[in-house]
């Protein structure tokens, strides 16, 4: 990597964009372009040395002017980190099909348009990293979130077709899947599940139970790691000369992945209906009890 390599990285608001913003501006080797809907929100980050830019990974226009200006400037883009996105949880029959349009385009269209976007540059400078900040939830699914775990499955399948077919262009591409992280995402979740059926619907205890489990799970420091724990391996990923393919971040959630995949379909659910009941205790801090 050159003095010159420009680093765009969507959704730096707040949590793991912001850390992994920040972050990155400290080095000077690298041209770091902040990003959010908002850029008022990113003073403190052009302060630390990021360059801002507006960016709203759900608006065309929007997406083709940053994307401009980085190669204007630089030629082409030389990490793109896809790091926008969201939760929107409840159940499946009664999540508003709206709202879940919503998130599929901010999670899984505009990620992709943004690689759209980058990639000719890319490939005409024969180098380039993308890193894709997915989830574990695209490795396990959990009731009530079923539209956000079927975004993160998606990041899953486009970021492995990409690595593919890019990699003959020196074109390198990586998947970062976090677990439990501390940032705002937890307090978004529960919002939205709270909102996602009447309280005496019929997954009102299901509902309750699993914003307990939230709540109880985001709340362990035991159980959780810090947005600059995922901006620190998103580093790796986009500076490494050899980067992985994926990087499981959190003991919890490499304990849930692989023990997901060990108990298979059956047992883990059963499991999962000893847990999510309306009249269960409050849970323990177990690495079972918890998800994103």
């Amino acid at each position: 990597m050159t003095i010159t390599t420009a680093v765009l990285i969507t959704g730096t608001s707040s949590g793991i964009g912001r850390a992994t913003a920040e972050r990155l501006a400290r080095r000077p080797d690298l041209a770091v372009y902040a990003t959010a809907r908002h850029v008022e929100t990113l003073d403190d980050l052009a302060r630390a040395g990021a360059r801002i830019l507006p960016l709203d990974v759900t608006d065309e226009a929007s997406m083709r002017a940053a994307v401009d200006v980085v190669e204007a400037a630089h030629g082409a883009v030389g990490v793109l980190i896809n790091n926008a996105g969201y939760g929107t949880y409840g159940t499946i029959e009664e999540t508003d099909l709206d709202a879940v349009r919503t998130q599929f385009e901010t999670n899984v269209f505009g990620l992709a348009r943004m690689t759209q976007l980058v990639l000719p540059g890319m490939r005409a400078a024969g180098v380039g990293r993308i890193v894709n900040v997915g989830s574990m939830g695209g490795r396990l699914v959990f009731p009530v979130g079923g539209y956000y775990h079927a975004s993160k499955y998606a990041v899953e399948a486009l970021t492995d077709a990409l690595r593919f077919e890019v990699a003959p262009f020196g074109v390198k591409v990586s998947l970062i899947e976090p677990g439990l992280i501390r940032t705002a995402f937890s307090a978004a979740v529960a919002g939205t599940l709270a909102k996602s059926a009447t309280p005496s619907g019929p997954y009102a205890g299901l509902n309750a139970s699993a914003d307990q489990q939230m709540a109880d799970g985001y709340g362990s420091d035991l159980l959780t790691a810090s947005a600059d724990a995922v901006a620190k391996v998103i580093e790796k990923a986009a500076l490494a000369a050899r980067p992985r393919a994926r990087y499981l971040i959190t003991p919890a959630a490499k304990f849930l992945v692989h023990t997901r995949q060990l108990l298979g379909s059956r047992v883990f659910d059963a499991y999962l209906r000893k847990q999510f009941r309306s009249d269960a205790a409050p849970l323990s801090l177990s690495p079972l009890k918890i998800y994103r």
